[in-house]
């Protein structure tokens, strides 16, 4: 695995160094997500971040690996969360599926930061227009989804960690996912965690029918 996952940043930090750790990370955040959405991802250097943030370079990569890394910040905060998630995850009898939707839900629910949402929505919109950001977050959601599996199948006990449709269960909420969150940020209107909540699991919904769905031969004309 290249290099550890993102802490989360999701619960609230205790003590003054933590908080003033915090400030800064989210300085960092969105002065970077403000500059690239007005001049370009590319065209933004990292010093200029840094001026907006009134941090050094040094301070900077104590926080993150990469302009990318600093862009996707919401992405992993709220996956980082859903890994924690996962470690509590207790058996319902339900499908995998079921409890990977659980899992995820829980995971949002905990996306409390004021400004998280406006954030998320620039992530992804950054997202669609920077190759670099979009190859990122294929890696970071692979590792994701690699992690999430050997926790799942530990949690539920499932008989081979290996099987296939583990990944395909854990593929298949990060494809509801994206889907969810594509339609929420180019939608009209404010951004908030609860409206991504409610695209989120209309994309479930239909992902957990993807494999019933048939359509109706079209007939030859004449």
């Amino acid at each position: 695995m290249a290099g550890p996952l993102p802490n989360s940043a999701s619960q609230p930090p205790t003590g003054l160094r933590e908080r003033k750790k915090q400030q800064t990370r989210e300085a960092l955040v969105d002065a970077g997500l403000r500059l690239f959405v007005e001049h370009g991802f590319a065209e933004t250097t990292l010093d200029e971040v840094c001026a907006q943030a009134e941090v050094s370079k040094r301070t900077f990569f104590r926080y993150f690996t990469s302009k990318e890394d600093l862009a996707l910040d919401p992405s992993h905060e709220l996956w980082s969360t859903f890994l924690g998630e996962m470690e509590s995850l207790r058996p319902s009898g339900g499908t995998v599926f079921e409890a990977l939707q659980e899992v995820l839900l829980a995971a949002l629910d905990k996306m409390t930061a004021p400004r998280w949402a406006e954030r998320m929505a620039a992530c992804r919109l950054l997202a669609e227009v920077s190759p670099s950001i979009t190859a990122h977050n294929l890696s970071f959601c692979d590792r994701i989804s690699s992690e999430a599996c050997k926790t799942l199948s530990a949690r539920l006990a499932l008989a081979d960690p290996e099987d296939l449709r583990t990944r395909l269960a854990q593929d298949l909420l990060v494809a509801a996912f994206q889907s969810a969150v594509e339609r929420w940020a180019h939608a009209s209107g404010r951004k908030t965690a609860l409206g991504l909540r409610t695209r989120l699991q209309h994309a479930l919904a239909a992902a957990a029918q993807v494999t019933m769905y048939a359509g109706t031969p079209a007939h030859a004309g004449g």
